[in-house]
């Protein structure tokens, strides 16, 4: 049982990181460049940290975010769309100096990313002095769990006040071009949820995810540079893991996708909310996967109507 995973359970999750708006638009057709495709567009509330956030609450885990929105209508909206579903976010600045953060992304007929943008300029408001004044949150909190959109200041921080507080640290490597900026901070990782380009940054190789080997020895490569837990999200590879004393592999659970956004913090929160609930790191994982089926099947990158009884109907055994 992973009773150890933090000192104080009971206690609010500590979510740092993005907040924003997703736009996601399906192709109904072969892409043709250079001129309009038709497609369906949606567009859903986002951003890494608050994706998990909201996951967490709807399963009924206390959690605290700490991120940045703008004085804008969408700030406006993220908020009370993100009290309403469970999240304090009485502590998340709004900046009339930056927009809302927005993730655009074109996906194809199967609902594999083609490409994405995304304007993450108002996380620059997380800033060390933002986080230090909020200080007695992590002194509170059962957990860290940090996104990469910070900067390498506020990364540095936001784990500097964690390491204080004597509570674990969790990260999302987030993407390709942000993973290098949590290079430092490895070896005071509890958790960490790279998928497998994610890894390769983090180790300098290359990992393909559908050769189980190269997976393995790069979740072993991050425990040996400290980590206690990784997580490699494989997509439909399923999900490999290691820690100091074990490793193993759960496979996906064969789905259509609907729409990839989410997926992955999906699979975060469930393997949060399990571990800090004692269950073992496998049981933790494939509830994990679980949340990341669900998720999957929704044109949104969050379940409305999430709950621990639906995650336990679609568990891989």
């Amino acid at each position: 049982m992973m009773t150890d995973f933090s000192p104080s359970p009971e206690g609010p999750v500590l979510m740092v990181g993005a907040s924003g708006m997703d736009m996601v638009g399906r192709l109904k057709g072969e892409m043709h460049m250079g001129t309009s495709n038709p497609a369906q567009i949606r567009r859903a509330f986002g951003g890494v940290a608050r994706n998990i956030a909201e996951n967490l609450a709807r399963l009924g885990q206390p959690v605290i975010l700490l991120s940045a929105v703008g004085s804008d209508d969408y700030g406006e909206r993220l908020l009370k769309q993100a009290s309403a579903a469970g999240i304090d976010v009485s502590a998340v600045v709004q900046i009339p100096e930056r927009p809302t953060s927005t993730y655009l992304a074109v996906v194809n007929e199967k609902g594999e990313l083609q490409f994405a943008l995304d304007d993450m300029r108002a996380t620059s408001a997380i800033t060390p002095a933002y986080l230090h004044a909020h200080a007695d949150l992590f002194k509170e909190a059962s957990l860290l769990f940090i996104d990469a959109n910070l900067s390498k200041e506020a990364l540095r921080t936001a784990v500097s006040l964690a390491r204080k507080a004597r509570i674990p640290i969790g990260a999302d490597p987030t993407s390709t071009l942000l993973a290098h900026k949590l290079r430092p901070h490895l070896p005071r990782l509890r958790l960490i949820v790279p998928n497998s380009s994610e890894a390769g940054i983090l180790c300098d190789r290359q990992v393909d995810a559908s050769k189980r080997r190269q997976t393995l020895e790069a979740a072993k490569c991050l425990v040996s540079q400290g980590v206690g837990i990784v997580i490699l999200t494989l997509a439909q590879f399923g999900v490999c893991y290691a820690t100091s004393h074990t490793s193993g592999y759960i496979p996906a659970i064969r789905t259509e996708i609907l729409d990839p956004t989410g997926g992955g913090d999906a699979l975060i929160a469930a393997v949060i909310f399990g571990l800090l609930n004692g269950m073992s790191l496998d049981e933790a994982i494939r509830l994990g996967v679980s949340a990341a089926t669900l998720t999957l099947r929704h044109p949104g990158a969050v379940l409305p109507d999430l709950t621990l009884e639906k995650l336990y109907d679609q568990l891989v055994i």
